[in-house]
């Protein structure tokens, strides 16, 4: 039998299950040691959603995997994701944060078309932030700003005050995972050597059709997307579909340099299933079209 899962559409849903006060229909701020009890189900959100969790809260499933809670972790989860606990136990005593905001509360403002920069909201949960005690200490004072201001009558500066905490939280966050991404160099610096291993190899393998996407490479390295993606701009200083396309365009040069291959049958042998999309990307990156890189050379 599935496990039931519970649709989120409003801050005041989540709010209910966790019986607090809704101050504002599309933001929220929860202590969470002013819950009693958190039954644990499946939830679908239709909002953004921050997670800080100060203390082990057992296995929790989120997307199509688990995680185990430490104390400490921050979790972001963005509209239409999945998260929640389905062994239909109940967590006693919380503690921890949580802010919610509805993308409604975003409109009109210049923070809901940066959204898309903060890409942590799509990791797994196995890319979820650790925070030290100090950041945990920023990341609740920017929690209680917001939560003061909804506490504040509403009135013309509200929208901005709060609007301007969250997006203030959100580039401490950004910050917290730039040294979580230096502190663990090493890890880094492997992953970055199976990717060279995967790309090189890429041709080579059965496995492959098409020409190499930066999902496919994600998965082979068990990383979400955007977390990959993350890591090869931060290691590399260039996102990874330029990355990759770099790859191919020596790639092309080299299978171009002989004279009996024609510009057709490098972009087959590369993966593309019409030559033109090859010449559109050669030029882009070199400056002139295959054929004119096969009389030069």
């Amino acid at each position: 039998m599935e496990d039931k899962i519970i649709n989120m559409e409003s801050v005041q849903d989540y709010n209910e299950i966790l019986g607090v006060e809704t101050l504002h229909p599309l933001v929220s701020v929860v202590d969470l040691a002013e819950v009693q009890q958190i039954k644990h189900c499946i939830k679908r959100f239709g909002f953004y959603c921050i997670f800080l969790k100060q203390l082990d809260c057992g296995t929790v499933l989120y997307g199509r995997s688990s995680y185990d809670y430490r104390e400490g972790t921050m979790l972001f989860i963005g509209p239409g994701q999945i998260a929640g606990a389905n062994d239909g136990g109940v967590t006693m005593n919380p503690k921890g944060w949580v802010l919610m905001f509805h993308p409604n509360l975003l409109k009109g403002t210049s923070l809901a078309s940066r959204m898309k920069e903060y890409s942590f909201f799509s990791y797994d949960s196995n890319e979820a932030l650790h925070t030290s005690e100090r950041e945990r200490q920023t990341i609740i004072g920017c929690m209680k700003e917001i939560r003061e201001e909804l506490n504040h009558p509403i009135d013309r500066h509200s929208k901005r005050i709060i609007v301007s905490n969250i997006e203030l939280l959100l580039n401490h966050c950004i910050r917290f995972y730039d040294r979580q991404f230096l502190t663990r160099e090493t890890v880094n610096h492997e992953l970055m050597e199976s990717f060279q291993t995967l790309l090189e190899g890429y041709y080579d393998s059965s496995e492959t059709d098409g020409t190499p996407t930066v999902g496919w490479f994600a998965d082979k390295l068990h990383l979400s997307p955007n977390y990959f993606g993350d890591l090869v701009k931060r290691e590399t200083g260039i996102s990874a579909q330029e990355y990759i396309q770099n790859h191919i365009i020596e790639k092309a040069k080299s299978l171009l340099s002989d004279k009996q291959m024609t510009v057709s049958q490098a972009a087959y042998a590369l993966g593309y299933k019409y030559p033109n999309h090859l010449s559109r990307m050669f030029k882009r990156a070199t400056g002139i079209t295959p054929n004119e890189f096969k009389i030069n050379n």
